[in-house]
Protein backbone atom coordinates (compact mmCIF):
# COMPACT_ATOMS: atom_id res chain seq x y z
CA UNK A 1 0.00 0.00 0.00
CA UNK A 2 2.76 2.25 0.43
CA UNK A 3 3.78 4.42 2.59
CA UNK A 4 1.18 6.66 4.90
CA UNK A 5 1.46 10.39 5.07
CA UNK A 6 0.71 11.99 8.66
CA UNK A 7 0.36 15.78 9.25
CA UNK A 8 1.59 16.70 12.44
CA UNK A 9 -0.76 20.49 12.68
CA UNK A 10 0.96 22.97 15.27
CA UNK A 11 -2.66 24.22 17.25
CA UNK A 12 -1.49 27.50 18.16
CA UNK A 13 0.12 30.38 16.32
CA UNK A 14 0.92 33.05 19.09
CA UNK A 15 3.87 34.11 19.50
CA UNK A 16 5.97 32.35 22.56
CA UNK A 17 4.17 28.80 21.35
CA UNK A 18 5.94 26.34 22.70
CA UNK A 19 3.93 23.72 20.16
CA UNK A 20 6.98 23.72 17.64
CA UNK A 21 8.79 22.04 20.53
CA UNK A 22 6.65 19.24 21.06
CA UNK A 23 5.50 18.35 17.74
CA UNK A 24 9.52 17.97 16.54
CA UNK A 25 9.41 15.50 19.22
CA UNK A 26 6.54 13.51 17.98
CA UNK A 27 8.12 13.83 14.90
CA UNK A 28 11.04 12.17 15.75
CA UNK A 29 9.41 9.77 17.98
CA UNK A 30 7.39 8.64 14.74
CA UNK A 31 10.29 8.61 12.15
CA UNK A 32 11.55 5.66 14.21
CA UNK A 33 9.01 3.47 12.08
CA UNK A 34 9.53 3.12 8.69
CA UNK A 35 6.06 2.92 7.02
CA UNK A 36 4.71 6.56 7.22
CA UNK A 37 6.08 10.28 6.81
CA UNK A 38 5.56 12.94 8.94
CA UNK A 39 5.12 16.19 8.17
CA UNK A 40 4.66 19.41 10.28
CA UNK A 41 1.85 21.60 9.31
CA UNK A 42 2.12 24.34 11.21
CA UNK A 43 -1.27 27.16 11.11
CA UNK A 44 1.09 30.03 11.06
CA UNK A 45 2.42 29.19 7.83
CA UNK A 46 -1.04 29.34 5.94
CA UNK A 47 -3.42 32.54 5.05
CA UNK A 48 -6.38 31.57 6.53
CA UNK A 49 -9.00 34.01 6.85
CA UNK A 50 -11.43 33.63 9.47
CA UNK A 51 -14.47 31.51 8.33
CA UNK A 52 -17.35 33.77 7.03
CA UNK A 53 -14.70 36.72 6.24
CA UNK A 54 -13.42 35.34 3.17
CA UNK A 55 -14.77 33.80 -0.41
CA UNK A 56 -13.17 30.85 0.36
CA UNK A 57 -11.07 30.73 -3.01
CA UNK A 58 -8.31 32.55 -1.11
CA UNK A 59 -4.75 31.21 -1.82
CA UNK A 60 -4.05 30.29 2.12
CA UNK A 61 -7.61 28.18 1.79
CA UNK A 62 -6.83 26.49 -1.47
CA UNK A 63 -3.39 25.37 -0.39
CA UNK A 64 -4.53 24.06 3.15
CA UNK A 65 -7.12 22.06 1.52
CA UNK A 66 -4.54 20.50 -1.10
CA UNK A 67 -1.86 19.35 2.13
CA UNK A 68 -4.64 18.22 4.27
CA UNK A 69 -6.18 16.35 0.86
CA UNK A 70 -2.56 14.62 0.96
CA UNK A 71 -2.71 13.47 3.87
CA UNK A 72 -3.58 9.75 5.30
CA UNK A 73 -4.34 10.75 9.01
CA UNK A 74 -3.70 13.75 11.57
CA UNK A 75 -1.65 14.00 14.84
CA UNK A 76 -3.38 17.55 16.49
CA UNK A 77 -0.72 19.24 19.27
CA UNK A 78 -3.30 20.76 21.18
CA UNK A 79 -3.04 22.99 24.17
CA UNK A 80 -5.74 24.16 26.15
CA UNK A 81 -7.07 28.16 26.04
CA UNK A 82 -9.61 28.95 28.67
CA UNK A 83 -10.62 24.70 28.69
CA UNK A 84 -10.73 24.57 24.98
CA UNK A 85 -8.92 24.58 21.52
CA UNK A 86 -7.19 27.70 19.83
CA UNK A 87 -9.38 30.06 18.00
CA UNK A 88 -6.97 29.58 14.94
CA UNK A 89 -7.11 25.54 15.25
CA UNK A 90 -11.49 25.76 15.30
CA UNK A 91 -11.20 27.95 12.12
CA UNK A 92 -8.48 25.80 10.67
CA UNK A 93 -10.86 22.85 11.45
CA UNK A 94 -13.88 24.72 9.70
CA UNK A 95 -11.56 26.43 6.74
CA UNK A 96 -11.99 22.56 5.13
CA UNK A 97 -14.34 19.33 5.01
CA UNK A 98 -13.80 16.88 2.54
CA UNK A 99 -10.28 16.67 3.22
CA UNK A 100 -10.68 15.60 6.64
CA UNK A 101 -12.92 12.78 5.68
CA UNK A 102 -12.45 9.20 6.56
CA UNK A 103 -9.00 9.83 7.91
CA UNK A 104 -7.33 9.10 11.43
CA UNK A 105 -6.42 11.22 13.93
CA UNK A 106 -4.52 11.37 17.37
CA UNK A 107 -4.20 14.30 19.89
CA UNK A 108 -1.03 14.82 21.98
CA UNK A 109 -2.38 18.00 24.37
CA UNK A 110 -0.58 19.91 27.03
CA UNK A 111 -2.07 22.43 29.76
CA UNK A 112 -2.51 23.02 33.42
CA UNK A 113 -5.11 19.81 33.46
CA UNK A 114 -2.64 17.88 30.46
CA UNK A 115 -5.16 19.79 27.86
CA UNK A 116 -7.97 17.45 28.41
CA UNK A 117 -10.57 19.76 28.02
CA UNK A 118 -8.98 20.87 24.64
CA UNK A 119 -8.77 17.30 23.54
CA UNK A 120 -12.37 16.71 24.48
CA UNK A 121 -13.65 19.46 22.56
CA UNK A 122 -11.49 18.88 19.43
CA UNK A 123 -12.57 14.90 19.77
CA UNK A 124 -16.18 16.17 19.64
CA UNK A 125 -15.60 18.58 16.38
CA UNK A 126 -13.29 16.09 15.19
CA UNK A 127 -16.13 13.43 14.78
CA UNK A 128 -18.47 15.91 13.10
CA UNK A 129 -15.78 16.10 9.74
CA UNK A 130 -15.85 12.05 9.70
CA UNK A 131 -12.13 11.96 11.31
CA UNK A 132 -12.00 8.89 13.44
CA UNK A 133 -9.96 9.93 16.63
CA UNK A 134 -7.80 7.11 18.38
CA UNK A 135 -7.89 6.29 22.00
CA UNK A 136 -4.56 7.12 23.13
CA UNK A 137 -4.54 10.94 23.97
CA UNK A 138 -0.94 11.71 25.58
CA UNK A 139 -1.53 14.89 28.12
CA UNK A 140 1.37 17.33 29.08
CA UNK A 141 1.40 19.33 32.09
CA UNK A 142 2.87 22.66 31.65
CA UNK A 143 3.98 22.24 35.07
CA UNK A 144 6.26 19.36 35.07
CA UNK A 145 6.91 19.02 31.40
CA UNK A 146 7.87 22.45 30.61
CA UNK A 147 10.55 24.77 32.29
CA UNK A 148 8.82 28.08 32.82
CA UNK A 149 6.03 27.19 30.85
CA UNK A 150 8.64 27.88 27.92
CA UNK A 151 11.09 24.70 27.16
CA UNK A 152 9.66 21.26 26.79
CA UNK A 153 11.22 18.79 28.41
CA UNK A 154 9.25 15.72 28.33
CA UNK A 155 9.05 13.19 31.33
CA UNK A 156 10.48 9.67 29.49
CA UNK A 157 7.33 7.91 30.11
CA UNK A 158 5.34 9.85 27.45
CA UNK A 159 7.67 8.17 24.77
CA UNK A 160 5.39 5.08 25.35
CA UNK A 161 2.26 6.54 24.99
CA UNK A 162 3.02 8.41 21.79
CA UNK A 163 4.81 5.54 20.28
CA UNK A 164 1.11 3.57 20.88
CA UNK A 165 -1.00 6.65 20.14
CA UNK A 166 1.26 6.64 16.32
CA UNK A 167 0.61 3.08 16.13
CA UNK A 168 -3.30 3.30 16.37
CA UNK A 169 -3.16 6.16 14.15
CA UNK A 170 -1.12 4.45 11.27
CA UNK A 171 -3.41 1.15 11.23
CA UNK A 172 -6.61 3.10 11.33
CA UNK A 173 -5.18 5.49 8.68
CA UNK A 174 -4.28 2.32 6.36
CA UNK A 175 -7.55 0.75 7.04
CA UNK A 176 -9.35 4.47 6.12
CA UNK A 177 -7.50 4.49 2.77
CA UNK A 178 -9.80 1.70 2.06
CA UNK A 179 -12.85 3.22 2.20
CA UNK A 180 -11.54 6.64 0.56
CA UNK A 181 -10.68 4.62 -2.64
CA UNK A 182 -13.58 3.59 -2.62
Amino acid sequence: MGKLNIGIILGSTRQGRVSPQVGKWVKKIGQQQEDANYEILDLADYDLPFLGTGTGQERGIIAWKTKLASLDGFVFIVQEYNHSLTGALKNALDSAYEEWNDKAAGIVSYGSTGGARAAEHLRGILGELSVATVRANPTLSIFTDFTKSKVFQPADYHINYVAEMLDQIRSWSRALKTVRKS
